[in-house]
């Protein structure tokens, strides 16, 4: 079933750009993403906040953000933040020109179980 999270009028998350620099990743291991993957230049994947995880937005999850195609769950972000997603981009140019957007996301979310 299609799932997404609603808020007010539409549904919707912050999101913002990141790449694969050390200051974005994991120091000494440039693209190792939360959950062990390694990203590469040209990936089309996505870390969430981790109060997203519950809602069905898990590893390897695929995800349709409208205006920009399917992307895959493939990091997580430190706990810090909420209700948000970052779409990994190219290069730090492509991340600055893009800044902070609000998106549309939708996903299938897992069946509950009874």
């Amino acid at each position: 079933r299609d799932f997404c999270l609603s808020r007010g009028l539409g549904d919707v998350y912050k999101r913002q750009a990141y790449t694969l620099s050390e200051a974005e990743t994991k120091k000494g291991n440039v693209g190792l993403a939360a959950w062990g993957d390694q990203l590469e230049p040209g990936m089309k994947a996505i870390a969430v906040s981790r109060d997203l995880i519950p809602k069905g937005l898990t590893h390897r999850t695929e995800v349709e953000v409208e205006g920009l195609g399917t992307y895959v769950v493939l990091d997580k972000m430190n706990k810090r933040w909420t209700d948000k997603i970052d779409i990994l981009m190219a290069d730090r140019a492509d991340a600055r020109e893009w800044g902070k957007q609000t998106v549309t996301i939708h996903w299938e979310a897992p069946e509950e179980t009874p």
